[in-house]
């Protein structure tokens, strides 16, 4: 614009001199003011979020990125504790031969207290002949035909998981006994052996005691613990029993992990499977009896790996697998039930009518996940269900592509080990496929993978992802995305902490996205380009006045109308769209498809930039040329007339913005047309109140404002008559 004017004017006289000046006269089209009313619009997001009574609890820890939660088109989640409340429940254990449900418990404690008594008579000689290690070329079948009592059985693995595991008993001032572990999973196990007949008493550092039923108590001296990790999938524990004197290693961990540490088992896989389907969490559970010579080996193996400066871990691990991880005695498995958080099944059914692709990220194995992925209705209605797995190669990988390309909207289950294969030999055709799926599970998992995950559809598509989870193994994709939700689960506060926003429950994402992210991406939609268009308003009306006399670089506006026209005059009703809504929260809720019209950019676009461009062009044009016609006579009162017209006009364009009334916005406007009428009298410089108070000014100043803003108010009304958004609709 400095250069159009000074070009016009022929490049006559210090016209270098006249650009800066010019300049200086329109850097009000430069919006200082943005920031901080977007800062302001984003505060009170912000606190309409954390005191919503819909969803208690919810803080946000980034007040910087509320309107984000507008425009998500992917959504990654974790299952447990996320979409599962994490509140493990023994349903099913499973020793080869026979199987026990949730309802014939009562026949485990039964089998499990006479070998309790039957051992204790006659000083376990019987039970311990049966218990002898197996060789490795026994198979497990013939081990359990060799047992002489189904009631053994049961005792080995009422043992084994009464014992291996890193839960401590805390007795509180109620006198109730509660567990504190790592893993509810583990939690969930000792109440399972409370409930039939083998209760944890105390866990020491060194010491570890059972309690039957029958009143008996079992003491086990802790030699080693071997705690678990994402890497090893597994958990083991060395203790020595102080009544027989024996060493016993056991371990418990995932099935893909543990089939190659124990002897060969004819039903471990399949009955894995069956598990799995119903989604049970499977752990498979094992021992191993070490001589005193065995066990002197290890631990002189595993003190020097201890003190070793490089690599520690793995030779730690390497003395384990070298004289422990091998040849395990299988004993059984169990199943535990993770619970479907409330609401879980209409949120992510919203979330998919939303517009939003979802992709489960889990370290359950691919039947558990499949089935949580159905129950949750993360996979719609009769929507086909595609499953990649044990993937070896390239070739492989393209082949089961082709088949799910072939199915139109079906859900892509692929485990950890057949999604590295694709990503690192197949990316570009993999990521094509899969991010335009509707539903995604990647299940077994690692926290690396989820993390990298989230930044390859973040970098492929350009989209905004949302990473929610609730655990510490969640938070490396919760820093990854866009926006992190992070759950305050019995997990701890990992994710919470590290999020963007912290929920009580899943469910809570709905109303966080659909009914605050689409308002708040409205609303700074609109207040950012209605602040544009108030500074670019005035410098037109700036370039007119100059066009029209000569050319000069002489300022239109002074003083304290240019500090008064984007504070005390109009600040009020421009800060007052923050409170603009389209439509009620209980109409968003129940049709979230109005979600999916803020991902296309509607709101805030070049056409959208554009259409307010030529507002502020017309709009600025009309009231200053008007002014110049009107008034030729009382030129000198130019500024007086133009500048009421542009505040009126200014206060009727908020007005004209706004959707649905609230009181303050009532009360911002007539409390700035009163600020201004009210400085008329003081800035006397600016203002002749006797011209102001004629008849002539007041009618004139109406009918240029008319003209200004009513073509705007009709345009308006014509396009919603004949083409009225979606909302309006409803």
């Amino acid at each position: 614009m400095s250069f159009l004017l000074i070009a016009l004017n022929g490049f006559q006289g210090s016209w270098y001199i006249y650009l800066f000046r010019f300049l200086i006269l329109f850097s009000s089209i430069i919006p200082i003011s943005l920031r901080v009313n977007l800062d302001f619009g984003k505060t009170v997001y912000s606190s309409f979020i954390e005191n919503d009574p819909q969803i208690p609890g919810t803080l946000v820890r980034t007040s910087t990125i509320p309107e984000e939660l507008g425009r998500i088109e992917y959504l990654l989640t974790d299952k447990t504790g996320t979409l599962t409340q994490n509140d493990m429940v023994m349903k099913k254990i499973h020793l080869g031969t026979m199987s026990y449900g949730i309802d014939t418990m009562d026949e485990v404690a039964r089998l499990f207290s006479q070998s309790v008594s039957e051992a204790s008579n006659s000083l376990e000689a019987e039970s311990r002949a049966s218990h002898l290690p197996i060789s490795a070329g026994q198979t497990q079948g013939s081990q359990f035909k060799s047992r002489r009592d189904i009631k053994h059985r049961v005792y080995d693995m009422i043992e084994a998981l009464g014992v291996c595991h890193n839960v401590t008993p805390v007795l509180e001032e109620s006198g109730e006994v509660t567990y504190q572990a790592s893993s509810p999973d583990e939690v969930a196990i000792v109440k399972f052996t409370a409930s039939i007949g083998l209760s944890l008493a105390t866990r020491e550092s060194q010491e570890l005691t059972l309690n039957t039923a029958t009143g008996q108590t079992i003491r086990y001296q802790i030699l080693h613990t071997f705690p678990f990790n994402s890497v090893t999938k597994r958990m083991g524990i060395i203790v020595k029993d102080k009544k027989s004197g024996e060493h016993i290693f056991f371990l418990k961990g995932a099935d893909s992990t543990m089939a190659s540490l124990i002897v060969p088992s004819p039903w471990l896989d399949e009955e894995c499977g069956n598990m799995a389907r119903e989604g049970l969490r499977t752990l498979v559970v094992a021992r191993k009896r070490l001589t005193q010579a065995s066990l002197h080996a290890f631990e002189v193996e595993y003190n020097a790996a201890k003190l070793t400066l490089n690599d520690r871990a793995e030779a730690m691990q390497r003395a384990i697998c070298n004289h422990l991880e091998f040849d395990l005695e299988l004993l059984g498995l169990t199943g535990v039930e993770d619970k479907l958080q409330d609401q879980v099944k209409n949120t992510l059914e919203a979330l998919r009518n939303a517009g939003l692709k979802i992709w489960m990220l889990t370290g359950d194995k691919i039947e558990t996940a499949t089935c949580i992925a159905v129950s949750s209705k993360l996979v719609a209605r009769n929507q086909p269900i595609h499953q990649m797995y044990q993937i070896c190669n390239s070739t492989a990988a393209r082949t089961e592509m082709e088949l799910v390309a072939m199915q139109k909207d079906c859900c892509l289950v692929i485990d950890g080990d057949s999604l590295q294969i694709c990503l690192n030999q197949l990316r570009e055709e993999f990521m094509e496929l899969a991010v335009g799926l509707p539903a995604v599970v990647c299940c077994r998992c690692t926290p690396t993978q989820k993390a990298d995950i989230t930044r390859l559809i973040k970098d492929y598509t350009g989209r905004r992802v949302c990473a929610i989870g609730d655990g510490g193994n969640d938070v490396s994709m919760i820093l990854a995305a866009d926006v992190g939700v992070g759950i305050v689960g019995k997990e701890g506060k990992q994710a919470s902490l590290a999020a963007d926003f912290s929920i009580d429950q899943f469910s809570y994402l709905a109303r966080l996205l659909v009914w605050h992210g689409r308002n708040s991406y409205k609303r700074s939609s609109k207040l950012s380009q209605f602040v544009i268009h108030r500074g670019l308003i005035i410098s037109v009306m700036q370039a007119v006045f100059s066009a029209i006399f000569y050319f000069a670089p002489i300022a239109l506006y002074q003083g304290m109308l240019l500090v008064g026209y984007s504070t005390l005059y109009t600040m009020g009703p421009v800060c007052s769209l923050v409170l603009d809504q389209d439509v009620e929260d209980d109409i968003a809720m129940m049709y979230p498809e109005l979600y999916k019209d803020l991902t296309k950019g509607r709101s805030l676009s070049y056409k959208t930039f554009f259409w307010w461009l030529m507002i502020s062009l017309y709009q600025g044009g009309v009231i200053m040329l008007l002014a110049l016609y009107l008034f030729d006579t009382e030129f000198v009162n130019i500024v007086s007339i133009s500048f009421t017209s542009l505040i009126l006009n200014e206060l009727i364009m908020v007005a004209l913005s706004i959707n649905t009334w609230h009181r303050y916005m009532v009360y911002a406007e007539l409390v700035s047309l009163v600020i201004y009428f009210s400085s008329m009298v003081v800035l006397k410089k600016d203002f002749d109140l006797q011209f102001i108070l004629t008849f002539g000014f007041a009618w004139k100043a109406v009918s240029i404002t008319a003209v200004a803003s009513l073509p705007l108010y009709i345009a308006r009304l014509v396009i919603r008559t004949y083409n009225p958004p979606s909302y309006t609709k409803l």
